[in-house]
């Protein structure tokens, strides 16, 4: 079969690394790079992702892939630790010592807190979906441990739309992030950046398949027993993008899935400023939600300099001048000169990832509907936490769906 691939991000380029075997395939991406949102910046002789990612032990079919590439050798697990951002001040919440003393929670309120980290892996996230996260941790924790600890970690991931978020995402992200040690959490990255993962599926991809960069997909109709993109003809389509993302008319009979987008700065430095803190959750209010210290968790000596990520989410119309806020308040907060940030860089992608409201599940898009194939962040292996793991496992699922389907 001559197939088309829309979007060349994780999904788009594992689909078609194992659709390419057996069919004919042309992969679109409107920009002139790959990778989605796992695309890196090119910085010196290295490279750094345009967002920040790493990956848990329970990555199992991210890991199977990166075996096929031959990269899972340059996989590492490092420490990943955690704090949050209270009155103008930073609270490390890692060994059992911090978290004793951390002053805004009772040891009542951090006792039922350790009591949900360990249920999280036994609940049914399903008969979450239809509460928000608030209505469960209010109902289970309280409204002091929701305000003073879930609040910003929701925050920081949904921005304004944080109460609106299902209990059955945060349950799920409790129950994968239970994995930590004495002192932080095990957490996974890939010697070179994921940019290792991205180049490896490039190269195996680009052997069987025509890569169409910069080419977005203006056009998409029906043909006789198959379909026109860009008007070329395909016996079939997968769609990696949000339905409501290709042109109008084509999709009808599937509602928007509600998604949110991102505003991510990567900035650079000549010291830590987070207190040897990986992943900083702001409680204070801030134009971003989290701060994220690259070289917390990659050692500073790989990169020569220090590395921080500032990450807001946002639905509906970005904030104007939104960089110029977000660096502002950083240097003003954290006390750094402006002169001192070497070099800063500003990411936004609309479609950052889906929005999991309260009866997400419901609105789960199946990998076949109205003759297009669908897979991406808005696939079941998404729900109720979006991963590279999860969009590994739709692009496998919806390539191993055609290979059936077509007799491979």
């Amino acid at each position: 079969m001559k197939i088309c691939i829309i979007g060349g991000g994780l999904t788009g380029l594992v689909a078609a690394f194992f659709l390419g075997r057996d069919h004919e395939i042309d992969l679109y991406e409107k920009r002139r790079h790959l990778g989605g949102c796992v695309s890196s910046y090119e910085v010196g002789d290295t490279h750094i992702e345009a967002f920040y990612h790493h990956c848990f032990a329970s990555d199992t079919h991210l890991f199977s892939l990166m075996k096929s590439l031959g990269v899972l050798d340059r996989l590492e697990w490092l420490k990943g630790t955690t704090g949050y951002y209270v009155d103008g001040r930073i609270y490390p919440l890692n060994t059992p010592h911090e978290i004793l003393s951390y002053p805004y929670l009772s040891l009542a309120d951090k006792a039922r807190l350790a009591l949900l980290t360990v249920r999280s892996r036994r609940l049914d996230t399903a008969r979450l979906d239809d509460i928000t996260a608030r209505e469960f941790v209010t109902r289970e924790l309280g409204e002091r441990v929701y305000s003073s600890f879930f609040e910003p970690l929701l925050s920081s991931k949904f921005g304004d739309c944080r109460d609106a978020v299902s209990a059955a995402w945060l349950v799920s992200r409790i129950a994968i992030r239970s994995n930590r040690g004495i002192s932080g959490e095990r957490l996974g990255y890939l010697q070179g950046g994921f940019h290792t993962l991205v180049e490896a599926l490039a190269e195996k991809i680009g052997n069987d398949c025509v890569i169409r960069l910069g080419d977005p997909v203006t056009s998409l109709s029906r043909d006789t027993g198959g379909w026109r993109v860009n008007d070329r003809r395909y016996d079939a389509v997968v769609s990696t993008i949000p339905p409501q993302a290709l042109p109008a008319g084509v999709v009808t009979g599937l509602g928007p899935v509600p998604y949110q987008g991102a505003a991510c700065m990567l900035l650079a430095m000549d010291r830590d400023v987070t207190d040897g803190i990986y992943w900083l959750n702001m409680k204070d209010p801030a134009p971003y939600g989290a701060v994220i210290s690259h070289t917390n968790f990659i050692p500073a000596e790989k990169y020569g300099q220090h590395l921080v990520y500032l990450a807001s989410y946002f639905s509906g119309t970005l904030p104007g001048k939104i960089d110029e806020t977000m660096l502002a308040d950083f240097c003003s907060r954290f006390r750094i000169p402006s002169g001192d940030i070497a070099w800063h860089r500003m990411s936004v992608e609309p479609f950052a990832g889906p929005l999991y409201t309260r009866g997400f599940y419901h609105k789960i898009v199946p990998y076949q509907a109205e003759g297009l194939y669908f897979a991406g962040m808005f696939s079941k292996p998404n729900y109720p936490e979006r991963s590279m793991n999860g969009s590994v496992a739709a692009g496998m699922d919806v390539a191993r769906l055609i290979g059936t389907a077509g007799g491979a």
